[in-house]
């Protein structure tokens, strides 16, 4: 009868355990280079190994994917840990923003496997929630301290994230640091006090515009 118990139910051995990290880097730079259409076929060659190999440590493109996203969950938690760890909580907040939206800027297969996670809702949930706590803990922080909007939300910040990575989605290829511009707007309109506003980057250019018009209509085909 085959196994079904799941690899984080069980330890591994030392060559295993090392296929599965090294199938999860593959999995990674694949996946930034052709978002989540890629297959595990795609995985294996990248990684080197045998595509029966990554079918023993995953059953299945889903099963990838959720490991993928548990790692960037634990990520995102140490941003958040040590952005809270800063002296000024308003900084340690804007640091934190930043960063966690380079993550999804830079690596686009990132962003679609933390805004869509995979198919186990339980585990995805759980994942999920161990965001909670360290991000709200960054937004009260900053709230006591009189630097952020009291009405703003926790559960603002993954719809601000999906707001300014959908920029960074669409320019990538012709402005890829674009959408620190229309982050900086945003955290303009999220500060309490500010002795003057944000240093904003480049605006677009029309070639911009119509690049990123173009892309979304293709990518509406």
């Amino acid at each position: 009868m085959k196994d079904t118990e799941p690899d984080s139910c069980r330890p591994l051995r030392a060559d295993a355990a090392r296929n599965r990290e090294r199938i999860l880097e593959a999995a990674g730079e694949v996946f930034a280079e052709r978002g989540l259409d890629a297959t595990l076929d795609d995985v294996a060659h990248k990684a080197g190994l045998g595509v029966g190999t990554v079918y023993r440590r995953f059953a299945s493109k889903e099963d990838l994917v959720e490991a993928l996203f548990e790692k960037a969950i634990h990520e995102v938690v140490a941003l958040a840990e040590e952005a809270a760890a800063k002296e000024n909580s308003w900084e340690g907040l804007v640091w934190f923003l930043e960063r966690a939206t380079e993550m999804q800027a830079k690596d686009l297969g990132l962003r679609d496997v933390i805004l869509h996670g995979g198919s186990g809702r339980d585990r995805v949930s759980l994942a999920r929630r161990k965001i909670v706590p360290p991000v709200t803990l960054l937004v009260e922080r900053a709230q006591r301290d009189g630097h952020l909007r009291p009405d703003f939300l926790a559960t603002d910040i993954p719809i601000i994230e999906l707001m300014v990575s959908s920029v960074a989605a669409y320019t990538s290829s012709v402005a890829p640091d674009l959408w620190r511009r229309y982050l900086s707007i945003v955290l303009d309109g999220l500060v309490v006090r500010r002795s003057g506003l944000r240093e904003l980057a480049p605006g677009p250019s029309d070639a911009v515009i119509e690049s990123t018009l173009h892309t979304h209509k293709l990518r509406k085909i």
